[in-house]
């Protein structure tokens, strides 16, 4: 009997399950996530699972994370301090691509250097200024990208540039062309500078969780969900976090498809930070040609497609105060439910409370809190986040004896963007508790929350509610509204037939919405979407059977749809893709770009035999040390040829050599 243990580590709650021999799910458990020290709500889950299922730890031949943490993190703007070094670009160039918004402040460095297409050197690397930067700069940087314009046809001066980095500052360093074999440099430079900032913040998931596992007697070795789906070993994502970005989301449709069968249907997943849709076509998730987006920024990784918004259980609840009759908004940032913090101190949470629920008058900050993330480090922080992170110190706060100017809300800011602080205030989560469809945490808290947000004024002058109950239900209505919107921008995006205007607008359009009522009059309108829906996370029973009624469709919500992502993780395949090229400089003349620099031949077959070759010696040995057995190997090519003079003349060959098996599991 082969025993899998899958975990998965999301925005509030960790989930571990137990599959024997990858056909029944015998035992799933969940712990809140712990975000100081992940290794706390790891644990929690994984000795929750195995005392319900009543096997002993050493039992356990395989364990496999999923985890939603780096696409939280770039979804609400989190990770550690970077640089950048850009070599052979020009300074315009950082505005490209979303480059600048990737930095956030941080530290680049244009450097004169680079390749040219047939990867030959454009400009000799100018050492001497990186060496200069380097002592000046490096100080609070967790982890340098490298990116050097044609380094997928010569790496040589990335390769360069990196080793003088690791030689004075010790720090990790990411290089583009190790991410991604495909041209595009500033998206390659996004890409590199998104994984240098996950670093710190994954090795200290996957270390202390590996941890946490010995700990426990669990031997066995620890693999890690891809963004595609695909599982790798820890110490390979270790050093390409970036590869885990949609790794929860992707584990859940693979989980779905197992748990539902589904051959065509579109997958939503709700969790506590984000809700993810992808659609499972032919019995497959779909992955996206043009790389993951996350957020705002398009990545070279490729990974499910998916649509990723910051819309969860645990999004904050905005006030929409313009209009006579206001409204809400939710996301996309993510705040730590009242009735969770109550049920952690609830003493200053109820006092509090009651204390601003006696004032005439709604403070500003009223119903929020605010408490530091214990344990990590703040290096290269300003002067105001210092003082302001002194001043919450250890304790849990009311938000509004904390700020006490507005300039220092940018400082709160940039704080929670660190992961160095957690806000609390109203969410779907307390409103859920309010309306008596959750009893996990405080529902008094909660009620005194949105009894205190209700008060506030919309543009009439009125309260935005007589009572917490009514706004409870306007939150709910709100979140099925912005989960049907991402639906249906999904199906617009994925339907065969193009049509003339953006999936978002189309999702909005008047004739959408008249459709979705079935619109009487002259007219005739039905709008429905045509496959079914999975509706994953622990709330999904809670929120989307409403979204089922919305879009008029079938809402299959699966008995283990709260793990579906634990799942997911132990019942995937082992997958290694390695791409190369061949590129024709000069007639008679045919180049493989190899990561040791390029080689001319004679005779373009004999160019792709060569590149095939040594790409599928990477991509085999890739697999063996995640740990595959029995590697199938697929090979795709795709030749350019241009017709010139009446002949054809080989232009380019791009080679993709997968390697994939299933993991080596100790039968019990």
């Amino acid at each position: 009997m082969a025993l899998l243990l899958g975990v998965d580590t999301g925005g509030t709650y960790t989930d571990a399950v137990l599959i024997r021999d990858e056909e029944e799910v015998i035992a799933s458990a969940k712990s809140l996530t712990t975000r100081a020290d992940l290794a706390i709500g790891v644990g929690g889950a994984v000795r929750a699972v195995l005392e319900q299922s009543g096997c002993a730890a050493t039992e356990v031949s395989m364990a496999a994370l999923s985890t939603t943490l780096a696409t939280n993190a770039l979804v609400e703007g989190q990770g550690g301090r970077v640089a950048l070094i850009y070599i052979g670009f020009g300074a315009a160039d950082l505005e490209r691509h979303g480059l600048k918004d990737a930095l956030k402040g941080d530290p680049a460095l244009v450097l004169a250097g680079g390749h040219n297409h047939a990867g030959a050197e454009a400009a000799p690397l100018d050492v001497e200024t990186l060496r200069r930067f380097l002592e000046v700069e490096s100080a609070g940087v967790s982890g340098f990208a490298v990116a050097s314009v044609f380094a997928t046809r010569n790496p040589g001066h990335e390769l360069e540039a990196a080793r003088i980095i690791g030689e004075m500052t010790q720090a990790p360093v990411t290089c583009s062309h190790q991410l991604s074999a495909k041209l595009n440099g500033p998206k390659r430079a996004v890409t590199a500078v998104l994984n240098a900032r996950l670093i710190g913040m994954i090795d200290r998931l996957i270390g202390r969780a590996q941890d946490i596992l010995v700990e426990l007697g669990v031997t066995a070795p620890m693999m890690v969900v891809r963004g595609d789906g695909a599982l790798m070993s820890a110490a390979q994502a270790r050093a390409r976090p970036i590869e885990t970005i949609l790794s929860g989301p992707a584990a859940s449709i693979v989980g779905a498809r197992w748990m539902t069968g589904a051959e065509n249907a579109l997958v939503s997943d709700i969790g506590g930070t984000t809700t993810d849709v992808a659609l499972i076509r032919d019995g497959k998730p779909a992955i996206d040609p043009a790389g993951a987006r996350v957020g705002e920024f398009r990545t070279m990784v490729e990974a499910v497609a998916m649509r990723t918004t910051g819309l969860g259980g645990d999004s904050q609840v905005h006030l929409q105060a313009s209009g006579l009759q206001g409204g809400v908004t939710l996301g996309p940032r993510r705040v730590v439910p009242v009735s969770l913090l109550a049920s952690e101190a609830p003493e200053l949470v109820h006092a509090t409370l009651d204390k601003q629920l006696l004032a005439p008058v709604v403070g500003e900050y009223d119903g929020r809190f605010v408490r530091a993330v214990l344990g990590l480090p703040a290096a290269g922080l300003g002067e105001r986040e210092h003082a302001l992170l002194g001043r919450i110190g250890t304790e849990v706060h009311p938000l509004g004896d904390i700020l006490r100017t507005r300039m220092e809300q940018g400082a709160l800011s940039r704080l929670v963007d660190r992961g160095l602080v957690q806000v609390a205030g109203v969410t779907p989560s307390d409103a859920s508790h309010v309306l008596g469809r959750v009893q996990a945490w405080d529902a008094a808290a909660a009620e005194k929350a949105l009894t205190l947000f209700a008060r506030r004024r919309v543009g009439s002058g009125e309260s935005l509610a007589p009572d917490a109950q009514t706004l409870a239900q306007m939150i709910v209505n709100q979140l099925t509204e912005q989960t049907a919107l991402t639906l249906l921008e999904t199906a617009f995006a994925e339907e065969a037939e193009d049509f003339p205007l953006p999936p978002a607008d189309l999702a909005r359009h008047v004739l959408t919405r008249r459709g979705l009522v079935s619109h009487r009059g002259i007219l005739a309108l039905d709008m429905s979407v045509n496959i079914d829906v999975v509706g994953l996370g622990a709330s999904a029973p809670c929120y989307y059977p409403a979204v089922g009624e919305r879009l008029k469709c079938q809402m299959l919500l699966p008995e283990h749809a709260g793990v579906a992502n634990a799942i997911g993780a132990v019942v995937g395949r082992i997958t290694m893709r390695r791409s190369g090229a061949v590129t024709s400089p000069a007639e008679g003349k045919f180049r493989v770009h190899l990561d040791s620099g390029p080689r001319d031949f004679s005779a373009s077959q004999e160019a792709m035999a060569m590149l095939e070759q040594v790409l599928r010696d990477q991509a085999k040995a890739d697999a063996e040390a995640a740990g595959a057995e029995n590697i199938h190997i697929h090979v795709s090519r795709d030749i350019r040829m241009a017709e010139v003079e009446a002949r054809e003349v080989f232009v380019e060959a791009t080679l993709t050599i997968e390697a994939s098996g299933r993991p080596r599991v100790a039968k019990g």
